[in-house]
């Protein structure tokens, strides 16, 4: 909101009906007559636009894949049962939602990784984005303290490997289905480590054939149009790729690092929808990481590692927030950690207050 590249405005929601409402208001006004292409960032906000491409595609130009396939693939079960039925390299994967669900656990290979079905406001204010687990015993004991949140529980078998095995491939595919733009990038470090979101990556120029011509396989298979990526883990064991989840209707947390280093995928979108000619891509010679300045820091020191691990030798470094053509976006962060620490602050001294006496 702070970037001096974009115009900020404000709507009531990102989801659901209120998000609908506000979209109509601005197509309205701020942009009457133009029919502006619209890029999302949330899952919830893409199953909205999803389940109301009717009111919204006269007034907005964006792809999206046939509703139920959208609902399919931002469940992780669905996603599940699509890429068995496709034939992808997908690791073992049991659905909990009741106490009844939990026997099934025994019929799966430890270590594990629990996450939910889908986004849920309830889980993430209680529990992790991910949690790793050694046994059964200890898996059931997690997900009974799960289901009184929330009734989605994914366990899946867990692909060895450090955060540097986990690659993804973010593209582009036109109204037709067709790559419009493809960019293969490798994970340096994750915050927290191995079931965090990423704190830093890179090209991953070497791997850019397989998974790209994996992903496009299943996309297209799967009628998927507009923004998309795939999530992919290298198995230390058998050397081979897993899939791990996908991205649909909505630009990646990382997206970025595919501008950086020479794909602008987002400009791809742009010239798709206008029916505009999208230039040739073409990689930069250099490589340039993308990073989360201090996710990556916490990443590494927990790891035991330096902060340029993993980096390669020439290669650029770009932060997520600090860049000095665009500082206020770094500014704004560093303004608000030091309001939270205050405040954080502030509680505790209070806390640790004696009561007031009252008075008779």
């Amino acid at each position: 909101m702070h970037t001096r590249a974009a115009k900020p405005v404000t709507v009531r929601s990102l989801h659901g009906e209120t998000l609908v409402e506000e979209l109509i208001r601005l197509a309205e006004a701020q942009f009457s007559g133009l029919r502006p292409v619209l890029f999302l960032t949330q899952e919830e906000s893409v199953r909205t636009v999803s389940h109301h491409r009717d009111r919204l595609s006269a007034l907005y130009r964006f792809s999206l894949p046939a509703m139920d396939m959208v609902d399919i693939l931002q469940h992780k079960q669905g996603f599940q049962r699509l890429a068995e039925k496709l034939g992808s390299p997908i690791p073992p994967l049991v659905h909990i939602r009741t106490l009844a669900d939990l026997p099934a656990l025994e019929n799966l290979r430890y270590p594990v990784v629990i996450k939910p079905g889908e986004r849920n406001a309830e889980y993430s204010s209680q529990f992790k984005k991910a949690y790793r687990v050694e046994s059964a015993s200890e898996a059931a004991g997690l997900i009974r303290r799960i289901l009184l949140a929330m009734s989605d529980v994914v366990v899946q078998e867990w692909i060895e490997g450090p955060d540097s095995n986990i690659y993804f491939c973010l593209q582009y595919l036109d109204k037709r289905g067709q790559v419009a733009g493809s960019f293969t990038g490798q994970k340096i470090r994750s915050w927290p480590p191995q079931v965090g979101g990423t704190a830093s990556c890179v090209a991953a120029a070497d791997a850019h054939e397989e998974l790209s011509g994996m992903t496009t396989q299943f996309f297209q298979a799967a009628g998927v149009v507009g923004m998309a990526s795939m999530e992919y883990k290298r198995d230390v064991r058998s050397r081979e790729f897993r899939m791990v989840e996908p991205t649909i209707g909505r630009t990646d947390y990382q997206e970025e690092v595919a501008t950086l280093n020479g794909i602008n995928l987002p400009y791809a979108a742009w010239c798709s929808e206008l029916d505009l000619p999208f230039p040739a891509a073409a990689m930069r010679e250099r490589p340039v990481v993308w990073r989360v300045h201090s996710e990556d820091v916490q990443s590494a020191a927990a790891q035991g590692q330096s902060l340029k691990q993993g980096y390669p030798h020439d290669a650029h470094v770009a932060d997520a927030l600090c860049r000095w053509r665009d500082p206020i976006p770094c500014v704004a962060q560093i303004f608000q950690r030091a309001r939270r620490a205050l405040r954080s602050r502030t509680s505790k001294m209070m806390g640790g207050l004696p009561a007031a006496r009252s008075k008779s």
